[in-house]
């Protein structure tokens, strides 16, 4: 198949995004670990919008209705499209996805480890060289258009260390809360960590790997295609509280990314896993995320034994004159820093709801020189 197509075929699948993804030789290389000629073909249909019913469907293509059906049920099991019925109208809706966040979650869910896994661990972790690459060569520009794209996810605090005062905390803040409103929960597997493992770069945590929540119609989707398990209000209440233990963050994602609408999931992340963070540390993304809260320091308790400088995801604590000082330019409001420390020297205050962003660092003379 000729790179013609295969640039189509990546254009439709970087549109179904927000974020402005270069088109590579190493995209080209995925594209054809995850599909077949006659799918790449049909994905064609999607170039102008990436959500359709199947009577939209059936109008794009010459494929016979069982055929079709075929179609998406196979690009459903591969993680490449989700098919769930619309809040509004009822009617079934097949959604394109993005490379990130959407198709690489969905080729490390399952936790698989057969050669096809491994190959796109690897090819995936080249991407993201080729992200990184792409940001840093044109920085300005491209971090302009970050600027612009949406909030990837929404930082959910540990939720005992919020000081609240006079204020109450939001439900949609409240881990508890969020789990007892939804009917479907599922697990799966930390994406981000599995893929990890796979090109042999383990976590540093040792956090546990099968951690990440699904909710809703996210959950049954999953569920059906193999994806997760559905496991109950109480399991999940237990994998947050083990997760915060070993210092995650946990960040919930939403439908559309909309922080309007509800939660499809909640990650638990490390620094040295998540995507998200490792994205931004190798220069190829930003921290771009909601928060409604921020770390103070009590400088009388404060002993400087440096814990929450070595806890915090976001590099913003460092330990002067043996007392911590929290950058907070740089604070996402996660709480891990006040859930680990000793001397209960750190509480998170609400502030208000607040878009953060923070641009990748500026790498450009270490790409130039390695």
């Amino acid at each position: 198949m000729s790179n013609k197509l295969w640039y189509k075929v990546a254009r439709a699948i970087i549109k179904a995004g927000s974020l402005p993804i270069p088109i590579t030789e190493t995209f080209y290389d995925l594209l054809k670990l995850l599909l077949t000629e006659e799918q790449a073909e049909f994905l064609l249909i999607y170039s102008k919008k990436p959500s359709l019913n199947f009577d939209e469907i059936r109008a794009k293509t010459d494929l016979d209705n069982n055929a079709i059906y075929k179609m998406l049920n196979d690009l459903m099991y591969n993680g490449i499209i989700t098919g769930t019925r619309s809040r509004n109208t009822g009617i079934k809706v097949y959604r394109l996805l993005p490379p990130f966040p959407g198709i690489f979650e969905g080729q490390f869910m399952r936790g698989e480890t057969g050669e096809k896994q491994k190959k796109l661990a690897k090819v995936f972790d080249e991407l993201f060289d080729d992200w990184s690459s792409g940001i840093q060569m044109n920085y300005e520009d491209m971090v302009s258009q970050l600027r612009k794209a949406p909030p990837i996810n929404r930082i959910v605090p540990v939720q005992e260390e919020v000081e609240i005062g006079n204020e109450t905390v939001l439900p949609y803040e409240d881990v508890q809360n969020i789990i007892d409103r939804h009917e479907f929960i599922a697990v799966t597997h930390c994406y981000c960590r599995h893929e990890k493992n796979l090109i042999n770069d383990p976590c540093k945590l040792d956090a546990p790997i099968h951690n990440c929540l699904l909710f809703g119609k996210n959950a049954q989707f999953s569920v059906k295609y193999g994806f997760a398990k559905l496991i109950s209000k109480d399991a999940a209440e237990k994998i947050l509280k083990e997760a915060e233990d070993y210092g995650l963050v946990h960040k919930a994602f939403h439908t559309h990314q909309n922080i309007e609408r509800d939660e499809e999931a909640i990650c638990s992340c490390c620094k040295c896993c998540c995507t998200v963070f490792q994205l931004h540390y190798k220069g190829a993304g930003p921290i771009h995320t909601v928060s409604s809260y921020i770390a103070m320091l009590n400088q009388e308790k404060c002993v400087g034994c440096g814990t929450c400088s070595e806890k915090c995801p976001m590099e913003a604590i460092e330990l002067l004159n043996l007392s911590a000082k929290i950058y907070e330019n740089r604070c996402i409001g996660c709480g891990v820093c006040a859930y680990h420390c000793p001397e209960d020297a750190i509480k998170l205050i609400r502030i208000s709801p607040r878009k953060i962003f923070i641009p990748p660092p500026k790498l450009l003379n270490e790409i130039k020189s390695s």
